[in-house]
């Protein structure tokens, strides 16, 4: 299966990793992408300073977006 996470996508993190100081939620860019399934993440402060950057599979990932996807509805209430 082909992960449609690419480079320069806005990640979440799935999962908390204590030993890398990560934690479920925190919010990441990919900045390289190694295999299908591999990527390099930056984590970054609101000033744009990286406080890490590891490499992590798509599992442990999800993408953000910040508006409405092709082809979805919006939900009317």
């Amino acid at each position: 299966m082909n992960s449609p996470i690419k480079l320069l996508d806005v990640v979440a993190l799935l999962e908390d990793l204590p030993e890398l100081g990560l934690y479920r939620g925190q919010v990441g860019t990919v900045v390289e992408v190694y295999e299908p399934e591999v990527f390099e993440v930056e984590f970054s402060d609101f000033n744009g300073k990286a406080y890490a950057i590891e490499t992590l599979s798509a599992n442990q990932l999800m993408i953000l977006y910040h508006q409405q996807l092709a082809g979805e509805m919006l939900v009317k209430t």
